[in-house]
């Protein structure tokens, strides 16, 4: 009797817990108080059009100041070309670095939350700074008289890019941590949520694209037609209000905890691994050395359980002779749990696939390079009416806001049948599909270049500097292949290196990859340099001289075309041999 009454209660508790786990979330997210989180009440799609607002607004006000920054500083600070060019790529160089410096804080003592919330406040006040630099007269220099146009004094230049580069600073605490933040308020214990949340790094990337296809538009007009103090003036608002939409949803999202530094404790696995290189890992796993308890000791972390690679690693989890009779673990530089040295080894496995996205941003790059120049010698009329040559980027824009909604709507539904995935693709398969297409924009590139040089030659225009009666608008395949790209690589990437990143590393990574868009400018600005030096010896115009009715730039494209197929290949092995990472 006393048997069957202590199945019943057994039976009972069980259900209490399974009610208790159904209840409540099971990553280990809490309200902004640190409570344990029901999960009816936060989180899911409810928490994202507060992201996502904040999100638009914010890309809505960077590329409001991005887009048409060199026509300010040539035209209203009187900069030279070159200068000019030269201060805009280092301070968008900077703002793809800054997202280190935000993603250490976020994840080692602020949390996503706070970090973006102080970051935001810096980057208002950055613009509202910009703003004011282009409103108050003594803040600007006078006017050009004739031919004559005074320099702006160390002041209005310190005022300037006092404001521009905390905007560079703001940058870095939002760049990284949003889009973690967006997909932390899916449980991944969830199989339902987690599917979901596939689908939010989709609308996510959308709401980007709005704001740029604002900006790129009806901004820019403003900025050239109704003056840059209402130019600036308009993104500082919007800015404004992404700040309004993100802490008007805090009663609804949810928080992961801070786990410490990353970086100090990958040092620790390294130097504790040093520190024990002669001894020998046991052939069992569970030798090695882990909490007890049922949570990681990494604050805000599920433990992970142990893999065999890089097992040179595993040494810093062993337990030495002198360490366990003394019974002491509470050094980390000297012993570290399983999970902390697998966090390591993460990001040592990602890191191939990190790689890949390098090439993959060196071709994003020629949309606002090579593309521009291409479609500087075509025909850019329509009727009366000129085109400007830079404009044609609105196409990759487009391109993204038509293809988010058919891959979620429409090709996720048919892969998922076929597949058997929830997300339809595996992040990596849609990395892979992404560069697929981005050998096919640069061969397109080069067919149209191919096309426009045959007929500078019919005409009689390959020695004069001037456009070829050739439609810009044949370039629209190129950027409208370049935008599927985006929606298959780029999308992937922020899914990947969420899902893979170690729980308390999940804002680091998210910088790293934003990293490879910086080193992708670098890479193609090194192409370039290569392809000049080698193509322009013994007096040769090269492939890409001042007249391009004279070059090949359709070589160039090719050879991006064939860089990115090598860079394909490579990502489909590295693809292959990865491993994901496992939780406990």
């Amino acid at each position: 009797m006393g048997t069957h009454e202590e199945e019943r209660l057994l039976l009972e508790q069980g259900f209490v817990e399974n009610e208790r786990n159904e209840l409540y979330t099971g990553d280990g997210s809490v309200d902004i108080k640190g409570n344990r989180i029901l999960k009816r009440n936060t989180g899911n799609w409810r928490a994202c059009p507060f992201i996502l607002g904040t999100e638009c607004c914010e890309r809505l006000a960077y590329y409001g100041i991005a887009t048409n920054l060199v026509s300010y500083l040539t035209k209203y600070l009187h900069e030279g070309n070159v200068s000019a060019a030269r201060n805009v790529t280092t301070w968008q160089g900077t703002c793809y670095l800054t997202p280190l410096i935000g993603a250490v804080l976020a994840d080692a003592y602020w949390g996503r939350y706070w970090t973006i919330a102080v970051f935001s406040t810096i980057y208002f006040i950055g613009m509202c700074t910009l703003t004011l630099s282009a409103s108050v007269p003594a803040l600007k220099p006078a006017e050009c008289l004739d031919s004559v146009c005074p320099s702006a004094t160390p002041a209005q230049y310190a005022v300037f890019f006092f404001g521009l580069y905390l905007i560079a600073l703001g940058t870095g605490g939002i760049k990284p941590c949003v889009s973690s933040f967006g997909a932390d308020q899916f449980d991944d214990t969830d199989s339902e949520e987690r599917v979901k949340k596939g689908s939010f790094f989709n609308w996510f990337y959308f709401s980007i694209n709005i704001g740029a296809l604002i900006s790129s538009s009806l901004i820019v007009w403003i900025q050239d037609n109704a003056g840059w103090g209402l130019g600036f003036g308009i993104p500082a608002v919007f800015m404004g209000i992404a700040i309004v939409s993100f802490f008007s949803g805090t009663s609804l999202y949810r928080f992961q905890k801070p786990g410490g530094s990353p970086i100090t404790r990958m040092c620790q696995v390294l130097v504790a691994s040093c520190h024990k290189w002669n001894l020998t890992v046991p052939t069992e796993s569970s030798l090695l050395y882990e909490t007890s308890d049922k949570s990681s000791a990494i604050e805000g972390s599920r433990k992970l359980l142990h893999t065999d690679e890089l097992k040179c690693l595993d040494k810093a989890a062993v337990v030495s002779e002198a360490g366990s009779k003394i019974g002491d673990y509470s050094n980390p530089w000297k012993i570290c749990t399983v999970t902390q040295v697998e966090e390591l080894k993460i990001l040592i496995r990602m890191f191939p696939i990190w790689a890949t996205g390098i090439v993959f941003s060196a071709v994003y790059a020629q949309m606002s390079t090579m593309f521009v120049e291409q479609g500087m010698v075509m025909d850019t009329s329509i009727g009366s009416f000129t085109i400007p040559a830079a404009s044609l980027s609105t196409f990759d824009v487009i391109s993204v806001i038509f293809w988010v909604p058919v891959y979620d709507k429409v090709l996720v539904p048919i892969a998922r049948r076929v597949t058997g995935q929830g997300r339809g693709f595996s992040e990596l398969q849609r990395m892979g599909i992404g560069l697929f297409i981005s050998v096919l924009c640069m061969a397109a590139a080069a067919v149209v270049e191919i096309k426009r040089l045959q007929l500078a030659r019919e005409l009689g225009l390959v020695d004069e500097n001037v456009a070829v009666p050739l439609s810009i608008f044949w370039q629209i395949p190129q950027y409208f292949l370049l935008g599927a790209a985006e929606v298959f690589t780029f999308i992937g990437q922020l899914e990947f290196f969420y899902d893979q990143s170690p729980d308390a590393m999940r804002s680091l990574c998210s910088a790293l990859s934003l990293l490879t868009t910086s080193l992708g400018n670098y890479l193609s600005s090194f192409i370039l340099t290569v392809v000049t030096s080698l193509t322009t010896r013994g007096g040769n115009p090269g492939w890409i001289p001042d007249n391009l009715n004279k070059g090949h730039l359709d070589y160039f494209y090719w050879l991006l075309a064939g860089l990115s197929f090598v860079n394909m290949v490579v990502y489909v092995f590295c693809a292959k041999i990865f491993k994901s990472k496992k939780a406990s």
